[in-house]
């Protein structure tokens, strides 16, 4: 079995049975509590340059589905993109037998077929607790036939020269390079894609929409020259910072009337367009258990999220946005909506994939304003 180990920027270093393809990866190491749903977490694209932590003990146990497995139109069901996403990843115990009907392959196989590293035999209740209290820390996960201990001290001098992933432009490292158009219903929405999860373009689509999914970059004129009646701005990896052109698109819609829903990275890029501000959080939210509020009605919906940046809610009152979902656990922005016009952004997952799908109906709101929108 290729032995594995895990090196953190604060000096830390974890030790285990490597799986998937041998090699050694750098990028940011942030834990998911999600107990299920390990082919969807892979695949999001929001996890572009991290080493991903399960804190769930048991990974692997119902192997891997086929991607033949499809929606009605033709996207892949158990999967979030056409890729693996994360560099690396961290478990407590892989599974390898699984057994499941859908079953293609083992979790050892995928990762080592798209050439990812894994670590197995690690504390990860350890670690994320380290994680929590330290913050999310930059790391070295190598897999090798052989770990020696030049190697431990080789890559503990190293480890602290690694790329802060945050720092360059990730959205343009996964969003599409030309237009794809899904569907054919009778009203267009346009997806502004900075990463976007197949889960949320099956939640447009199975509600009547034609899809019309273009790069992160792609000008509003050209947009616009679409007839849309409706733009979704898409959850991605990174600093919401960094995506400049995407800000500049949200700035233009700000002044239209035409309806807008942001999702996770495209809720941070509204309120920077408005003039808002956004700010790295300690550790992040990654799981699918967090309970977020709506001031507005008091009803509170359990989520799934998937972030390590926030907007700062000080900065909203200077904008024509007005404060819509809080989150329980730590008090940040979850939700911000428009005072005046049909535009709307939530931090959290309403399409899941995985996790509760009773945030769904944030779907439907913006699709019934679509539906009325004069093209």
């Amino acid at each position: 079995m290729p032995r594995a180990l895990l090196a953190l920027e604060d000096g830390s270093v974890f030790f285990g049975e490597g799986f998937g393809f041998p090699c050694e990866v750098s990028g940011e190491v942030v834990f998911n509590t999600g107990m299920v749903g390990y082919p969807e977490s892979l695949t999001d694209p929001s996890y572009r340059g991290q080493i991903l932590v399960q804190t769930y003990p048991l990974i692997g146990n119902y192997g891997v589905p086929s991607k033949s497995i499809t929606d009605p139109w033709g996207i892949p069901l158990h999967f979030e993109s056409d890729r693996i996403q994360v560099s690396g990843y961290v478990v407590h115990f892989l599974s390898r037998e699984p057994h499941h009907w859908a079953m293609e392959k083992t979790l050892d196989e995928w990762l080592y077929e798209e050439r990812i590293p894994g670590i197995a035999g690690v504390d990860t209740r350890r670690l994320t607790k380290k994680l929590r209290i330290k913050g999310t820390m930059l790391g070295i996960l190598k897999v090798d036939e052989e770990i020696t201990e030049e190697d431990v001290k080789d890559v503990l001098a190293r480890v602290g020269e690694v790329e802060d992933p945050n720092k360059r432009n990730l959205v343009a490292e996964v969003t599409v390079k030309e237009p794809i158009v899904y569907g054919d219903g009778r009203h267009t929405v346009v997806v502004v894609d900075c990463g976007v999860k197949y889960g949320i373009i099956r939640n447009l689509l199975k509600r009547g929409l034609r899809v019309v999914r273009v790069p992160y970059d792609y000008p509003l004129d050209k947009i616009l020259d679409l007839e849309p009646s409706g733009v979704v701005l898409s959850n991605g990896p990174g600093d919401p910072k960094m995506c400049r052109e995407t800000i500049k698109t949200a700035e233009g819609l700000l002044e239209m009337d035409l309806p807008v829903l942001g999702i996770c990275l495209g809720n941070q890029i509204l309120a920077l367009a408005a003039g808002a501000d956004t700010y790295k959080l300690k550790f992040g939210h990654r799981g699918q258990n967090h309970p977020c509020k709506d001031v507005l009605t008091g009803r509170c919906v359990i989520t799934s999220q998937n972030h390590g940046f926030a907007v700062d809610l000080e900065s909203l009152k200077e904008t024509d946005f007005k404060l819509w979902y809080i989150h329980l656990n730590d008090w940040t922005v979850e939700g911000i909506r428009h005072r005046k016009k049909p535009i709307m952004a939530v931090q959290f997952h309403p399409e899941a994939s995985p996790g509760p799908y009773e945030a769904e109906v944030i779907f439907d709101e913006f699709v019934g304003w679509v539906k009325h929108a004069e093209v």
